[in-house]
C-alpha cells in the first residue's frame, strides 16, 4: 500500500504524548509500514496529561488498534497498563511502546537504551567489558544504563547534578543487572571507555557542555541522546570530533531505537 492509502482494513498504530506537534513517528513508521506490505499507518495522538488514566485504557480497547509509541510524560502511565512488560520496561520502571497480541493483551518495553546501543553497535563499536559513564539519571539515562549493562558493558557510573537520585538509581539498577557494576559517582570522563550526555542538556542551541570536560582520548567513544540536525552538533559532540573521538548521535540512537520498535511491533 502507499501511505496515503487507507482503508476500512487498515490496522492502527499510534503515537501519545502532550505535546506531540514535534514528533517525526508518523511519518517513519508509516512510510516503513508501506515499504514492508504492511496496511498500517502510524497516527499522532495528543493526551491531556490530566486525563491520561482515564483515556489510554480506553483507546488500548480500540479492536483496529494494533500498538502504540509512548512519549513524554506518559511512559510510567503505559507502564501501569501494560499486560506483559518485558525485562528492560520492569527494570527501568516505565516503558515507550506497547504492541497487542492476537489474544489481546498488550505488550510494553523500553526501547531508549537499545537505541542507544544499536546505533553504537552498528558504527562498528564493541561495549564487552568496557566502563561507561552515564550522565543524567532520568527515564532516558536508566534505559541506557540496563541496554549497555545488558550489552556486557563491566562497570557503569552513574552521574546526576541529583546526586540522591544518582545513587538511588545505582542501587535500583545494581540489583537486576547482574555481571555488570553500577555506582553513583563524580563526571570524570578520564577511566571511561564509553561517555554518554543522557541529560536535556544540549537540547537548545546555546547551551554548552553537560559536564565539565577539558578533552577527550582519541579513543574514547562520546554520545548523546539529544537529537539535532546534521551539523549542528550538541557541545559534547562537537568537542568529541574535535579530540577525535568515535561519536554516536542522537541521530544514531533515534535510528536504532526504530528498527527495535519496529521489530516489536511486529513480533509474533
Amino acid at each position: 500500500m502507499s501511505t496515503t492509502s487507507i482503508t476500512g482494513r487498515t490496522r492502527l498504530y499510534g503515537i501519545i504524548g502532550d505535546p506531540i506537534a514535534q514528533v517525526r513517528s508518523p511519518e517513519v513508521y508509516t512510510r516503513k509500514f508501506a515499504e514492508a506490505g504492511i496496511d498500517a499507518v502510524l497516527v499522532p495522538m495528543q493526551i491531556d496529561a490530566s486525563e491520561i488514566d482515564a483515556v489510554l485504557p480506553t483507546l488500548l480497547r480500540l479492536k483496529n488498534l494494533d500498538g502504540l509509541l509512548v512519549t513524554s510524560p506518559f511512559k510510567t502511565n503505559a507502564l501501569e497498563v501494560a499486560d506483559e512488560v518485558r525485562s528492560k520496561g520492569r527494570r527501568v520502571g516505565a516503558v515507550n511502546a506497547l504492541r497487542r497480541d492476537e489474544r489481546g493483551r498488550w505488550h510494553a518495553d523500553m526501547f531508549d537504551g537499545e537505541g542507544f546501543v544499536r546505533g553504537l553497535l552498528a558504527k562498528g563499536h564493541t561495549v564487552k567489558d568496557k566502563r561507561a559513564l552515564v550522565l543524567g539519571c532520568g527515564g532516558a539515562g536508566a534505559a541506557i544504563a540496563v541496554s549497555l549493562a545488558d550489552a556486557g558493558v563491566a562497570h557503569i557510573t552513574l552521574c546526576d547534578i541529583d546526586r540522591a537520585k544518582a545513587s538511588a538509581l545505582a542501587a535500583q539498577l545494581s540489583a537486576s543487572c547482574e555481571g555488570c557494576a553500577i555506582a553513583a559517582g563524580d563526571a570524570d570522563a578520564n577511566d571511561a571507555d564509553i561517555i554518554v550526555n543522557a541529560s536535556v542538556v544540549g537540547m537548545k542551541a546555546g547551551d554548552g557542555m553537560p559536564a565539565p570536560f577539558a578533552s577527550f582520548g582519541s579513543g574514547q567513544i562520546v554520545g548523546d541522546v539529544v537529537l539535532r540536525p546534521p551539523g549542528e552538533p550538541t557541545a559534547l559532540i562537537a568537542k568529541a570530533i574535535e579530540c577525535g573521538c568515535p561519536v554516536v548521535t542522537g541521530i544514531d540512537m533515534h535510528s536504532g531505537q526504530i528498527d527495535a520498535i519496529f521489530e516489536f511491533f511486529n513480533a509474533a
